[in-house]
């Protein structure tokens, strides 16, 4: 029976989730997709859904079955994951379907918190900040599926929620889990349904978790999760652990399949060129159908697949190349066409014996593990904040599921270390 029940708005997404709630104790399995029979065993249990860009009414639909299984588990609490950065569109999905769990569940009001200080999301007077550049001077206004131009989270959130949007301040949050609780008291008498909470470090994270131990809903990235096993541990209903994150040993060939077009990811591969790793750029400009990449991608592997170093197959592209690919084939089939071409890559990749496989890119993470039919996850320790090894039991292979935006320049070749 889980303590935690998570809903995650997209794949790397979840195992971002799942990775803090491992370092701060809590055993993981991510899930794909709703699931429809038994769960193995652990603390806490991630639905990691592909709903962040899909209609809302689909989105609102998925998430509410997550929430039905969840809470058919056992599960005490519900959270709702989604990116570091509020990645949405105009109407949402985050809005609508934080609304419905909020009625299924019955709650008052819920905290809204996207910070994650290890990864340089912090958010100040209600404005989320990457680094030292507000969200829309991040890159993230280039995002080619929800390109953000709003910093302000209270003016995004307030668009997308039937629901008052309030404001837990920085000098608040410093004050702790006691003051904490009072604001969010006082601003759902006040009517409010969500309340954007400031926090620039790991303690105001803590303290935030703390103060929304009785909250059926909590909302936001994953660094907000990182106080949620202590108010369990106090309850007396998770024990010490030690090895939460344990693994079978990694084995089998080496490989990076990156989909994601960030500025993090394109500096990774970068990165890894110079190193001297294999690198692949495809061009999906030049060449805009999904088996043609895909068969290229294979025949230029054939020979470098090794366990000694990784390959690198990216259908990256920077801001310009994107607009151009979307503006020949559309937003959302020139998206689909390079999941297409990673996932069949990747399959090709597990069958000539690839059993550590970084991917990079949450469209792309989805489509490769649908792809090899992965059910659910045993998620293990970070390689870096936010990312985690996995292992998918079923088929055996290791899988390092990752945001766009996360890890260090060298983290290709780090993960392998």
């Amino acid at each position: 029976m889980p303590l935690l029940g998570c809903i995650a708005d997209d794949f790397t997404g979840a195992t971002d989730l799942a990775s803090m709630l491992v370092r701060h104790g809590m055993t993981a399995v991510q899930v794909i997709g709703v699931p429809h029979g038994p769960v193995p065993e652990a603390d806490a249990v991630i639905i990691a859904l592909k709903s962040r860009t899909i209609p809302a009414k689909e989105a609102i639909a998925e998430s509410l079955a997550a929430c039905d299984a969840l809470l058919a588990m056992g599960a005490k609490q519900i959270f709702f994951k989604y990116c570091s950065t509020f990645d949405s569109t105009e109407a949402g999905n985050i809005g609508p379907v934080a609304d419905a769990l909020m009625k299924r569940l019955g709650g008052s009001l819920a905290v809204a918190c996207p910070a994650f200080p290890a990864n340089g999301r912090t958010v100040y007077l209600g404005h989320l900040f990457v680094g030292n550049a507000l969200l829309n001077e991040s890159g993230m206004e280039n995002h080619p599926l929800t390109p953000m131009t709003d910093p302000n989270l209270l003016r995004v959130l307030t668009r997308q929620t039937e629901g008052g949007v309030g404001l837990v301040p920085f000098p608040v949050v410093q004050q702790g889990a006691g003051a904490i609780r009072t604001a969010l008291s006082r601003l759902a008498d006040s009517g409010r349904r969500y309340a954007i909470t400031d926090a620039v470090t790991d303690e105001n994270l803590m303290a935030i978790g703390e103060a929304v131990a009785a909250h059926p809903l909590v909302t936001g990235g994953s660094g907000v999760a990182m106080g949620l096993p202590g108010n369990f541990r106090r309850a007396g209903l998770l024990p010490a652990r030690e090895d939460a994150g344990a693994l079978p040993p990694r084995q089998g060939l080496m490989a990076v399949l990156a989909g994601s077009c960030s500025r993090a990811t394109l500096a990774q591969i970068g990165y890894a060129r110079a190193s001297d790793l294999p690198v692949l750029e495809l061009d999906a400009l030049a060449k805009p159908d999904a088996k043609e990449l895909a068969r290229q991608a294979i025949d230029w592997m054939a020979d470098k697949l090794s366990t000694e170093r990784p390959l690198v197959i990216a259908g990256s592209a920077p801001p310009e190349k994107v607009a151009a690919l979307q503006a020949k084939l559309g937003r959302e089939a020139a998206g689909a066409l390079i999941e297409r071409a990673l996932s069949h890559v990747a399959e090709e990749m597990f069958h000539r014996g690839v059993g550590q496989l970084v991917v990079a890119g949450g469209e792309t993470s989805g489509a490769v593990v649908s792809r090899l039919a992965v059910t659910s996850l045993r998620i293990g320790e970070e390689i870096d904040p936010g990312v985690p090894w996995t292992y998918a039991a079923p088929i055996g292979i290791h899988l390092a599921l990752k945001s766009g935006n996360f890890g260090g320049r060298d983290f290709f070749l780090r993960a392998f270390d």
